[in-house]
Parts: structure tokens; sequence; C-alpha cells
């Protein structure tokens, strides 16, 4: 999203002045470390820690120039106690922010040894290298002489471009810190917001400093925050958001608004359209198989699997990308270029539409009561009736499945109104909604029978449907696949429940860029396998569970810390169909009956059941499971764990055959 933040940049730069206010100098310029920094710290609480921050601080300060340009002012002090090995070699290197559009003013770095002994570094121990791949440069210190038990200390200042309509600072991660600040500093006449996440205490202003205006934050310590499976850690870290709320110099004029926003954004995503290009609009519809079709979401698909297919998105900021005449002739564009064609079609067709932007909650959720422009990240395109979302942007994502973790989110909708023949856009924050479960399936119906003259021998019939998320991966870029791709990914897919399977024959079916949101993708397979039963003297244990495949499990001896999120609502109905061997029967069928849920009132939002019957001489076991909610809080978490770890259970089932008494 670089192209939006800089299109909001150059739109509200101009907002900002100070030529009636003196300033004092940079903060930057009387700033420097101490002499002995780790003087009286008492590190026994830590000794078991491979590594501790002893100092974590940041300060940010906006300041005018020389022709009242607004520059920031970014500083990074840390002091890192490491002690062990690994840590040591994670930390040997201090990377510099290094670009086009930023300066480093002042940069130092040391380091002191346990028993106190200090090596400082100066600009030669500096090293600079390429990433062969992405052809960036990087500058970084090499630190030399640290042992276990050994600090590293550096600071550096950094003159860039200001970055003020939204700005996140993380303060915690996976490991203590002590004496972690923030500071934000500007000039008299400006303004800021500044809010706080995850229990992070807040900002407060600085009353006493007169010369210039002052945020500060200081904790004595943050205690690390470890990862857990499922838990969108970044999203769940103490961090703070940043904004410039106004200028006391025009007071009457937002700085950072979303009706500012939505204006600008539509004003960008909607330019005017002359009888040229309309022509060239209408001559790139018509090349579009499907366009015409009668039911609006065909439409929607048949646009959006063309736009996907034909028309390559680079990441360059370029006018030529913006272009519409030059994208429809080269079939090239820029994010913002794309997202210009797909509302001319739109609008060309009058399907009503509305831009929304929004965050990955994975990252940050969307606040909706804290308008911020680092929440505008992710475009998507939603369409009232059909209540349907597409990612425009996104390859791997098609109509009424954009990707999970943009859903169960805040966005930023943004709608065409006209009033008085004058056209522009309304911005409102509302709710994306998740896709309901029984949209995404992955179903399952398996044939078992035992070669008759040897049980461990299985023959295997299996039928899999997949749709929704469990296609959406698939089923739009079988066009584009070679037929030996094709071929191997879907093998893949049989073996997903053993690799060992060995493959008769297969058919797939509905596994076209058409089928998606059509028709669910469906392969066949003739199997055989040694791998689910074991002869045990004059028993066979038949491992049933496993015709499943692996499960997930998720079991852990700490207390549940943080929340845990599923990408998307998803559903599995399976059946498993044995065929019973002619003189021989089952025990202990009742370790296949397994039933657990969640409901919250009449809503059952968990479920794994599982069942049995026999019909004749076959055991025929249904299993169903469901997961209707994204975000498990802590709360439900056992409730959430209980039933994966249901199937994880099923998975383990083993059944004893023997001969009939």
């Amino acid at each position: 999203m670089k192209l939006l933040q800089s299109l909001l940049f150059t739109l509200i730069l101009g907002l900002l002045t100070s030529s009636v206010f003196a300033q004092k100098d940079p903060f930057y310029q009387a700033y420097d470390w101490q002499t002995n920094p780790i003087k009286n710290i008492d590190l026994s609480q830590f000794k078991e820690k491979d590594v501790v921050a002893i100092k974590d601080k940041r300060v940010n300060e906006f300041y005018f120039i020389e022709g009242n340009s607004l520059v920031e002012y970014s500083l990074i002090h840390k002091i890192y106690w490491l002690n062990s090995n690994d840590k040591i070699e994670e930390y040997n290197k201090v990377y510099l922010p290094y670009s086009a559009g930023s300066e480093i003013v002042k940069n130092k770095a040391r380091v002191i040894s346990k028993d106190g002994k200090i090596i400082e570094l100066d600009d030669s121990k500096i090293l600079t290298s390429k990433d062969d791949e992405t052809q960036r440069t990087y500058k970084f210190y090499a630190l030399e002489g640290i042992e276990k038990g050994s600090f590293i200390e550096y600071y550096y200042v950094v003159k860039r471009y200001p970055t003020y309509t939204g700005s996140r600072i993380s303060l915690q991660s996976d490991f203590d810190k002590q004496n972690v600040e923030f500071d934000l500093y500007a000039p008299s006449n400006l303004i800021f917001d500044v809010k706080s996440y995850n229990g992070l205490a807040q900002v407060t202003k600085d009353t006493l400093n007169k010369d210039k205006n002052h945020w500060k934050l200081s904790v004595d310590r943050l205690e690390e925050l470890e990862q857990e499976e499922q838990a969108p850690y970044t999203a769940l870290v103490k961090y703070l958001v940043y904004k410039l709320k106004k200028n006391t110099v025009n007071p009457s004029k937002e700085i950072v608004s979303y009706g500012i926003a939505s204006q600008n954004i539509y004003n960008s995503l909607y330019p005017k359209i002359d009888t040229k290009i309309e022509r060239k609009i209408n001559a790139f519809i018509k090349s579009i198989d499907g366009v015409k079709d009668e039911e609006l979401t065909n439409t929607i698909r048949a646009i959006e699997n063309y736009v996907k297919s034909n028309v390559y998105i680079g990441e360059v900021k370029r006018d030529d990308l913006e272009d519409l005449s030059s994208i429809i002739d080269n079939k090239v564009a820029n994010e913002r270029g794309v997202m210009k064609l797909y509302t001319a079609i739109f609008n060309a067709l009058g399907i009503k539409h509305q831009i929304v932007l929004t965050s990955d909650r994975r990252e940050m959720k969307f606040d909706k009561n804290f308008e911020a422009y680092n929440y505008l990240q992710e475009y998507l395109i939603y369409f009232p009736k059909s209540k349907l979302y597409m990612a425009p942007t996104k390859l791997e994502s098609r109509l009424g499945f954009p990707p999970g973790y943009l859903t169960d989110n805040y966005g930023l909708f943004i709608k065409q109104v006209t009033l008085g023949g004058f056209t522009s856009g309304v911005g409102n924050v509302k709710y994306i909604k998740p896709v309901n479960y029984d949209k995404t399936n992955y179903n399952l119906v398996m044939n078992v029978s035992f070669d008759k003259d040897d049980l461990t021998v299985t023959n295997l019939k299996m039928d899999r449907i997949m749709d929704g998320y469990y296609a959406v991966y698939i089923q739009p870029f079988m066009d584009l696949a070679k037929d030996e791709d094709k071929d191997e990914m879907f093998d893949g897919i049989i073996k997903s429940i053993n690799e060992n399977l060995e493959i008769i024959d297969k058919k797939v079916s509905n596994a076209t860029a058409k089928d998606f949101g059509k028709k669910p993708l469906q392969i066949i397979a003739n199997l055989k396998s040694e791998e689910f039963v074991e002869k045990a003297g004059n028993k066979y244990l038949f491992k049933v569970g496993e015709l499943l495949g692996p499960q997930q499990e998720m079991y852990q001896e700490k207390k549940r810390i943080l929340t845990a999120e599923n990408e998307f609502e998803r559903s599995y109905d399976r059946k498993i169909i044995v065929d019973i061997p002619q003189g021989y029967e089952f025990k202990n069928l009742e370790n296949i009956a397994i039933d657990e849920s969640y409901k919250e009132g009449d809503n059952e939002l968990f479920m794994f059941k599982s069942t049995y019957e026999i019909k004749g001489n076959q055991l025929v076991i249904a299993i169903k499971e469901y997961y209707n909610k994204n975000i498990i809080d802590l709360p439900i978490y056992e409730a959430y764990r209980t039933v994966i770890n249901s199937a994880a259970n099923f998975n383990k089932v083993t059944l004893i055959i023997q001969k009939k008494s």
C-alpha cells in the first residue's frame, strides 16, 4: 500500500506550516549515551534468559527546516545483554536504515564486556552488502569482541520524510525489556494524537516543556510475550499509534480524517473518462468472455478472472502504470492502476460497488475509533447487491473469498455519492463479515475393502470435494497450469492422507477457473495401500482414524495467554464405508464415537462428532466437524482446543479385526 500512503501524504503536505513559530534545536544534537550504562544493573532475575534489553528508547521529532519543509528525526537507542552463543550470533550485526529517502545524521556503537571493558566502534566498522535477489543495499556495524555475558549498545538518528498520517511503534517483543521509553516532539503548532494498545500505558503530554510539544511514555519493564500456536502475535504485542491531529496555524483544516481520505481515494481511483478512453474500456469489456451473463456474480467473476489472467500488476510507482489507456494497451499496471481499471469497468457496466480499505488482522486490527491511515493497508471491493467482496490486487483470491485475514475486521467503505451533479466518495467504517463456515468445505467419502488373501492390503476409493477457501488456491489457476504440474498437485492432494498411497487411477472434475464459485473441485481416485492394517498374532489392527490424514493437535503445558485466530471458518463432512471381511468382525467400535462441541446460546460454534452403524456387511462411519468462529478469545479457548483435539483423537482410533467366535 505504499502507493496509497504516498497519495495521502502528497495531498495533505500543503496543510502544514510553522512560519510564525520559533524553534529550538532538534533533540538529537544534544543527545548522547552514558559513560557507563551498565552501572548498578541487576541481572540476577534474568540469569536463565538468553537476551534482555537493558534499554529500548525511541524518539521521533518533527522539525521544520529551511523553506518550512517538515522533516522527521527518528532515534533508536538500544542496549542488549547477550547470554547465549546463539544470541551473540544473531546480534553481532547492527543494521542501519539505508534508502534514497533517508539520511543517517548520527550513529554510535560499542561492545561492553561483562567485566566492564568498552570497545567503541568507529565508522570503519560499518560495512555494506547487497542482497543478490532483491538488489537492496544494507549497511551494518560488524560488532567485535562479544562474549557470553557481554552488552552491545548502539544508537542512530535518521533524518527522513515525515510520516504523520498514522505510524505504529511496537514496544513489546519475545524477550524481556527494561527502561522502555518513547518520546514524540513537534513544533508547538502541531498537535498529535497517540493511542496505546494491548495494555500498554497511555502516552502523556509533557506540560513543563514550553519550547515544543512533547508526548512521552516510560515503562520500567515490559515482560516477554511468547508466541503461541494460532496467535496473531504481531497484532497482540503492546504498541502505540500516533497521528497528526491538527495545525493550530490553520485549525479549521483537518489533517488526518477518513472523510478527507475517502474523497482523496475516490478522486484517485475514479478519474474523469473522456470519449477516447471510454471507447477503449468498452472494447476491453467486449473481449471478456461471459461478461454479459444474466447473473451478476457470474459477470463479476468473468471480469475478475480476465483481469487477473491478463493484466500484470507491478509494484513500481510510474505514471504509465496508472494511465488507463496505457494499461489497456500494454496489460501492465501497478496497484492503483489496476484499481482504476476495475472501477472504470464496473461503472461502464452500471455495477454498484464500494471501495474498502482495511488491515490484515494478524498484523494490526483495524481500530474503528481511531482514524489513522496506517490502518488503510489493503484494498477490497464490496458489491452491495450480492454482499460479496473481491480482493482486486490479490491473484490468489476470487469473488466471495477475499483473503480471510482481511475479514472479521473493520474497514473503511467508500461509496460513490452524487449531490447536485457532483460525485464524490463518502466513507464509513463498517464490519467486514467473514465468509460463513458452510461456504468452505473439505469433504470426503472413503470406501474401504480388504484384500481377501491378505487383510493388511486395503483397496480404497476416495471421493474428495473441495470448495470455498479450500478451492480458491487451485481452481482459478488451472487454466494456466501445465498438465504435469496439475497431475503432481492432484497426486499431492490425494497423498495428503498418506504419502505411501499407490494411485491406481484418478479422475478430476471442475478444475477450471470458470468453475470456482459454481462447482466444487472433485477428485475421485482408486488407491491401494499397506499402511492402514497391521497383523498382530491372530488379529489385525485397522488404523481407521488415519484415513482422514494427519490432524492438527493443540496441546500445551503452560496457561494460554494469547487469543487464537483462524484464517477462515470451515466445515468437514466425511464418511468412511468399510466392507467387513467375510468371517471377521470389529471389536472396540465404541472408540469411534466422539462428540464434542461448544455453543453460545443456540449458536453452535465448534463441533466434532463421529458416529457409526453396521449396515449389512458394512461399517459406516460418519464424521462431521466445523468451526463457525475465527477469533477465539481466551474464555472459550479450552472449548475450542477440545474440539480441535477431538479430530486428532479420532485420527488415533485403531479397530481390532478378529475372526468371529
